[in-house]
């Protein structure tokens, strides 16, 4: 099993997702829940989202290498100074969670959870603080809660990120990020810096004419096209 991770400012402890006996009854609860949602759903596949395949191909593949943390911030109204330090240290963390290379790199997750939240204002506004933030640093921040009416990429009806429980999570970015990025150009900028050399000629394209686009100019549109989730090989630093 993987260690806990810990914070150096807030003092905030992920736990490895397999973890049994460890921490708070509260601290399992979450835990257990995090496990069956990710179990029950995320693994699994869903008409309503529009394409074949497990609603997250990567959930699957994560949890058989131990390689999902999660923390638990305790309070319906946890301080928002305090959860965004917490976020900051999950942004220092994150390169430094094993594996540090290999394939299976790509599937590490740090899953910061407000169980007992109510108002979920707090994530939307985090979400928006922080993101260009982990983006630059090649990550992604997502915001997760019950009722969260960002819309799929596959089917608009379909909201992706509406969730049991408020969490924000830090995961690595993908190629597949790429509408996610769309609506700033530093968060392009930090796409192409990581996946120039092998983005396709169509994403190129939109990439560069968002980039170079005065305001209110017409830019190439983004077809979204079937992706075929990233391999993982099976290196000697998988777990």
């Amino acid at each position: 099993m993987t260690d806990v991770i810990s914070g150096t400012r807030s003092g905030m402890s992920w736990l490895p997702l397999s973890s049994s006996g460890e921490g708070s009854r509260f601290t399992q609860d979450l835990l257990d829940r995090v496990r069956t949602w990710a179990q029950d759903h995320l693994t699994q596949p869903l008409d309503a989202i529009g394409r074949e395949g497990p609603v997250c191909p990567y959930v699957g593949p994560s949890m058989r290498r131990d390689l999902i943390w999660v923390g638990r911030v305790a309070g319906a109204q946890p301080w928002p100074a305090y959860v965004r330090l917490v976020l900051s240290d999950a942004l220092e963390l994150f390169p430094k969670l094993p594996p540090d290379n290999g394939g299976s790199a790509v599937l590490r997750c740090l899953v910061t959870a407000m169980p007992d939240l109510h108002d979920y204002t707090i994530i939307d506004d985090l979400h928006d603080e922080l993101k260009t933030e982990f983006v630059e640093r090649g990550l992604m921040l997502g915001q997760f809660y019950p009722g969260c009416t960002q819309p799929g990429l596959w089917n608009k009806q379909y909201h992706p990120l509406d969730a049991p429980i408020p969490m924000l999570v830090v995961r690595t970015m993908m190629a597949t990020d790429f509408p996610f990025l769309l609506e700033r150009p530093e968060w392009m900028s930090a796409y192409v810096k990581k996946f120039a050399p092998g983005l396709p000629a169509h994403v190129r394209s939109v990439v560069v004419g968002r980039l170079i686009a005065s305001v209110n100019a017409d830019v190439p549109a983004y077809h979204l096209e079937e992706q075929v989730p990233q391999k993982v090989s099976a290196g000697r630093n998988q777990r």
